[in-house]
């Protein structure tokens, strides 16, 4: 095991370092500056530095840190906010070298377990065991759903706090679909799916569908493992033989390349989940397939053009006939090496409380208050009345088989991705190999001959087979 672990840091810190000679956007650039200046930069105080996606949710929590956090507690928190796939790079790189850069990162369901076992991160059970009576009471570890803090637990210690919780589901702009009269099963098939996209395309000349193409294992192949789950594929069979060229899940990434070409938006494989809530909120495409968390977005009146015409439907089915949705987290957690730990601590058990969530709802609106963590939110008046579509994203969240994502049995957990420490790169590059095959520079025979070998390589080189 030891043997494994260290080989697996080598081949991380490579490919990390890799990575970061890699060309990136003028924001992403100014942000690495950001980077240096905040670990470099010497101040009486504490000064947090966290790094965070740029998404709703995030951009919600820093201005309300500087509005209420801050004043409350005279901690200072300085973000250092990036595009996902750069987010992951950046916040490995980091962890692995032990650089210290951050003292609080955003990760996810499928890093937290993973890098406690390298302890890169923090156990937080301590400092939450070492909170008053009154603190645990108020804070209500156990309103967090089960799902949540398992996924966030390695050997009985929790390492991570979840600030908002997703599945994966369906949605379409009822404006759209009158005007093509099609319409939308609670819960379709992606046969369905595909008809009713390639018809509003056909007769309405908008996309019928937006899905993402952009490569990254967290972003392409995150929605995406889902679609090859309900087509009955998989990575794995239960030896660790490789099932990337297997016939269901070719005909899983066959259907979804096929879909994007025939109905999907325009510029595929640049849309990760940003752009593709940009294209549904400004009424560009009639369906999006992904996480229930955009349900809020969508109907946010200060950022969304579809506020009152969004319906939903539960991630679809096909081989698989039910609980095909994902399961994720984006969660914050303290680096290991972080010289602000307390401060850190007091900062995550604000950000990921109750109180910030009715402090949210208060300030920014209900319909825009962290979902998929709390049982309380669920059961909140002024979260049922904002959020109509409150009761399926619970049932989504809760009717997701974690532990069989499958078919046929796996020997490996997880909804929309492998947990596994290599599938952080092995889903990248199996992406990147569906992205050309998107782009029409090859066949998705081809693509997935090349991810097959990929998977084998992975399975061998981690010790699994």
């Amino acid at each position: 095991m030891k043997k494994r672990i260290v080989f697996l840091f080598s081949i991380i810190v490579i490919f990390v370092l890799a990575l970061t000679g890699c060309g990136s956007s003028e924001d992403t650039s100014k942000n690495e500056e950001n980077i240096d200046e905040a670990s470099n930069k010497s101040v009486d105080g504490t000064i947090l530095t966290v790094a965070t996606v740029n998404n709703p949710d995030m951009k919600i929590m820093q201005e309300l840190t500087k509005e209420y956090f801050e004043k409350e507690t005279g901690i200072m928190v300085e973000f250092v906010v990036l595009p996902e796939n750069d987010l992951r790079k950046k916040v490995t790189e980091d962890v692995a070298l032990g650089a210290g850069a951050f003292d609080i990162v955003t990760i996810s369901t499928y890093d937290t377990p993973i890098w406690a076992q390298n302890g890169w991160i923090e156990s937080l059970s301590p400092q939450m065991e070492a909170l008053s009576d009154e603190e645990r009471e108020t804070y209500d570890l156990e309103d967090i759903f089960p799902t949540m803090r398992d996924a966030l637990t390695f050997e009985e210690n929790l390492y991570a706090l979840p600030f908002y919780g997703e599945s994966t589901m369906i949605y379409y702009n009822t404006e759209i679909f009158e005007e093509a009269g099609v319409e939308m099963p609670l819960h379709p098939t992606w046969e369905e799916v595909g008809e009713i996209a390639r018809t509003i395309k056909e007769k309405t000349g908008t996309p019928g569908i937006v899905l993402r193409g952009l490569p990254g294992w967290g972003e392409m192949m995150a929605p995406l493992t889902t679609v090859i789950n309900a087509f009955g594929g998989s990575y794995y069979d239960e030896d660790w033989n490789a099932q990337l060229d297997s016939q269901n899940t070719v005909n899983a990434i066959n259907f979804y390349v096929d879909l994007l070409n025939d109905a999907g938006q325009p510029g595929a494989t640049s849309t990760g989940f940003t752009e593709a809530l940009t294209v549904m909120s400004t009424g560009k495409a009639a369906m999006w397939y992904d996480a229930t968390v955009a349900a809020g977005f969508l109907n946010n009146p200060d950022d969304s053009d579809v506020v009152g015409k969004i319906g939903y439907a539960f991630a679809p089915t096909q081989v698989k006939e039910e609980n095909t949705g994902g399961l994720y987290a984006w969660s914050l957690a303290i680096e290991s090496a972080s010289k602000n730990k307390e401060a850190a601590f007091e900062f995550i058990k604000w950000s990921t409380s109750k109180e910030y969530i009715e402090l949210v709802g208060e300030e920014k609106g209900w319909v825009v208050a962290p979902s998929g963590t709390r049982i309380s939110t669920y059961e909140n008046p002024n979260y049922q009345e904002a959020a109509p579509f409150a009761d399926m994203v619970l049932e989504s969240i809760q009717s997701v088989d974690y532990d069989n994502p499958t078919v046929d049995p796996v020997p490996y957990v997880g909804a929309q991705y492998v947990a596994i420490p290599e599938f952080q790169s092995l889903g990248t590059e199996v992406s990147q190999q569906i992205a050309a095959a998107i782009a029409g520079d090859k066949s998705v025979e081809d693509a997935m001959k090349e991810a097959q070998r990929l998977a084998e390589d992975a399975a061998v080189e981690g010790g699994y087979k």
